[in-house]
């Protein structure tokens, strides 16, 4: 199956937003932001902007003719500042003017005046000063304190995680034309069409219904894109709107660094207590979340860190509780697995601490702690279906991790310049909005007479495959050639109330939705034939390879005869499939409930090898078995794990989060910001499909993929860490990511940073 998305993105001939061919009277937005990260706005003079020849207006807050709030979750996010501003970025005036250029050379000339306020950056300090979004959370099970009781083994600590800077290939961005009836489109570079239908709605006045948006596709996303493609998308509608004229807003590479929210930084402590045969009896977390000036989806991102948080591990008695704290930095967003690899690096630090305390190896601890089926998770689901253990067990005996293991062992005794390292990294991610309610999406299918066939959807393609994993899915359930199929731009005008393509679940639902509106077209062509060849009402028939078959036996119907036919005796050739995923639910006066569909599995093996003078490090190898289920796509998906592992190994070596102290951010370039490439990628990388595995909730009983690989990458940290205790001959103090060259070699001289 040939995903043809990347074939046309190779040939250039991929359209995005910036290639839009616009109108002759399209104008240009470019948004003034805030310079200060908290203070009061004094007052400002734009009449020397407005002077600018080209320029066709100058919009703040005053000019919105509905509400002045985009704030998803909780309503606290306005469009344009007001009276004050929170954080460094924040928009306040948005200048509209006949080309870009005139654009910026005209906010140039705004003269502001600020009273600036105290900021706060860190998340320790905003707890401390009790600047909360929201009230803290708790998900608990068990009795916490008899676990501990029962314990031989007790271990406290703390440990950070870093942010993490999206770094789409396009950027934010989106273009508005205003159309009779008070009608506006949007083209928008977003991953949630619904959303942005919606907020537009609000700051514009207008029904929904006036309100169109569509996505072609967008240059990448990993979350950036769920919830903050939102205001630029509504600024450019607005503008639109107010000129009655179209209107783009696409930000610079450094306006998108400056001005967006990146992975959220977290700082926790922990305490986990063991048996003395290793088993895990308890463990009591606290995750203080750096949230950013307002909420965005940090209270989601916060909620799913708490159903994370003992990764893939069993533990009786559980007490998690998460506190959202508000600074002044831009607010913090959805990023590939949304909180889930903030809580998993928790839990691995902890038993890392445990194994040191105790003299054991810490995968002697991780193996005897794996889920197994009839497990009851910290928030009351039951463990189904686990193959926990079977990755694990398949890649001890796939990789003969033994025989490596032992092998570091001698290259470390034979060598002092160089020493290796090695980490295991289980996996179990759960797949489903944990707001039931987004577990829905619908399908739109058309076969013309000619036989070709038009899907709408609510998955919009990022580049991860969703448009070819839906495509072969209707392509399967018709049994017909998958160049016959087109996937159709995202839009909300054919597919409404739409989900965001998020939480892994972009193929999952709206595949599920694809098919079940295959089959009902399918039950009809069925029918069709039956008359068409006279068939007695008991004979099989089946269309298999765009042949009509009737009791296993070919006939002379073909696919494009039997649907010229089924459309000649004016039979609906068309349908729309819903699907909601089923059996899921969460109650959060209790916090327990069965919010997962299902989870994915797996288990990384890595081996990392540091320079003991310069104190750089290399991965060598990771050795990966997924969970898949049955792949729609094995090059699809193997590339998802490909992808994914790398942007998590980024994340825990070497991307690097450095703001101010008055809340600027200073790793504000790609020369200041280091992410990896094709040199810090591992040496070897292998992935092995679990075998046997099967999916109900799956369409065709695959297993969602964009998420669940990135926390592989979480192994490095632990890997490198290895080889500085085994070139130190000491356990490593090192309590934060990202473990940059910087600070390992530091730490391999005793100076801890």
């Amino acid at each position: 199956m040939k995903n043809f998305d990347a074939i046309n993105h190779i040939k250039g001939k991929s359209i995005y937003i910036d290639d839009f061919v616009l109108p002759q009277n399209a104008l240009f937005a470019s948004v003034f932001f805030s310079p200060i990260a908290h203070g009061k706005i004094i007052s400002f003079n734009l009449e020397k902007a407005k002077s600018i020849d080209g320029v066709v207006a100058i919009l703040s807050s005053k000019d919105i003719p509905g509400e002045n709030q985009i704030g998803g979750i909780i309503q606290d996010e306005v469009l344009l500042a007001e009276n004050e501003v929170h954080f460094i970025g924040e928009s306040i005036f948005v200048v509209v003017a006949k080309s870009l250029e005139i654009a910026r050379k005209s906010k140039k000339l705004i003269e502001i005046e600020f009273e600036e306020l105290p900021a706060i950056i860190n998340e320790r300090e905003a707890f401390a000063k009790n600047s909360l979004l929201a009230p803290p959370v708790i998900f608990a099970n068990g009795n916490i304190e008899e676990g501990f009781s029962e314990s031989d083994f007790i271990i406290e600590g703390s440990f950070s995680s870093g942010g993490q800077e999206h770094l789409y290939l396009e950027t934010q961005g989106a273009f508005s034309i205003p159309q009779e009836g008070e009608r506006i489109k949007i083209i928008s570079s977003t991953q949630n069409p619904s959303a942005v239908q919606k907020q537009a709605s609000k700051v514009l006045g207008i029904s929904m219904n006036k309100i169109e948006v569509e996505v072609l596709r967008l240059g990448g996303g990993f979350g950036g894109k769920e919830d903050q493609a939102t205001p630029w998308a509504v600024i450019s509608a607005l503008a639109a709107r107010i000129t009655n004229s179209p209107v783009k807003l696409v930000l610079s590479r450094q306006e998108d660094l400056l001005v967006t929210g990146k992975r959220h930084p977290y700082s926790s402590d922990f305490k986990i207590g063991l048996n003395k045969d290793g088993k895990i009896l308890a463990y009591e977390v606290t995750y203080f979340q750096n949230g950013g000036a307002v909420a965005d989806l940090s209270t989601a991102v916060l909620e799913r860190t708490l159903f994370h948080a003992t990764n893939s591990y069993f533990i009786p008695n559980v007490k998690a509780t998460g506190i959202s704290c508000k600074t002044n930095l831009p607010p913090n967003t959805a990023f590939r697995g949304f909180g889930g690899p903030q809580g998993m690096f928790v839990i691995e630090f902890a038993i890392e601490q445990a194994a040191n305390k105790i003299g054991i190896p810490k995968h002697e601890i991780q193996k005897k702690n794996l889920l197994k089926d009839g497990d009851e998770l910290h928030y009351g689901q039951i463990v189904e279906n686990s193959n926990s253990e079977s990755c694990w067990q398949k890649a001890e005996i796939q990789f003969n991790i033994e025989n490596q293991i032992r092998e570091i062992k001698r290259f470390n005794s034979e060598n002092q310049l160089y020493k290796k390292g090695f980490s295991f990294m289980p996996i179990c991610f759960g797949i489903s909005f944990t707001s039931t309610f987004l577990n829905q999406a619908n399908s739109l299918i058309h076969i013309y007479h000619d036989g070709s066939v038009s899907i709408s959807t609510a998955a919009v393609e990022m580049g991860q495959g969703v448009n070819a994993k839906i495509a072969i899915a209707a392509a399967k359930t018709f049994s017909i050639n998958i160049e016959r199929i087109r996937i159709e731009t995202t839009n909300t005008s054919r597919n409404a109330n739409t989900s965001p393509t998020a939480a892994s679940s972009g193929a999952d639902m709206n595949a599920n939705a694809t098919i079940l509106a295959a089959k009902e077209i399918l039950a009809r062509l069925i029918e069709s034939a039956r008359t068409e060849l006279n068939a007695n009402p008991t004979d099989l028939i089946e269309i298999i390879d765009e042949i009509v078959f009737v009791n296993h036996e070919k006939t002379n119907l073909t696919w494009e005869k039997l649907i010229w036919r089924t459309y000649f005796n004016r039979i609906n050739l068309s349908a729309h499939g819903f699907y909601a995923t089923p059996n899921i639910h969460f109650d959060r006066k209790t916090n327990k409930g069965k919010p997962f569909a299902y989870h994915v599995y797996g288990t990384a093996f890595t081996i990392a090898k540091i320079d003991v003078l310069r104190g750089i490090s290399k991965i060598e190898s990771v050795q990966i078995v997924h969970d898949f289920g049955k792949s729609l796509n094995p090059e699809i998906d193997l590339g998802q794990v490909e992808g994914a592992l790398v942007q998590g190994i980024g994340w825990v070596t070497m991307e690097e989060l450095q703001y101010s102290e008055n809340g600027k951010l200073l790793a504000n370039s790609l020369s200041t910001y280091k992410i990896p490439d094709i040199y810090s990628s591992p040496d070897k990388t292998e992935v092995v499909f679990l075998d046997n595995s099967e999916n109900r909730f799956g369409p065709l009983s695959s297993k969602a993929i964009g998420e669940p690989p990135f926390m592989y990458g979480i192994g490095a940290f632990f890997a490198i860490k290895n080889a500085i205790e085994n070139a130190k001959q000491e356990k490593s103090k090192i309590n934060s990511s990202p473990i940059t060259n910087e600070k390992i070699l530091l730490e391999l001289y005793n100076e801890r940073k």
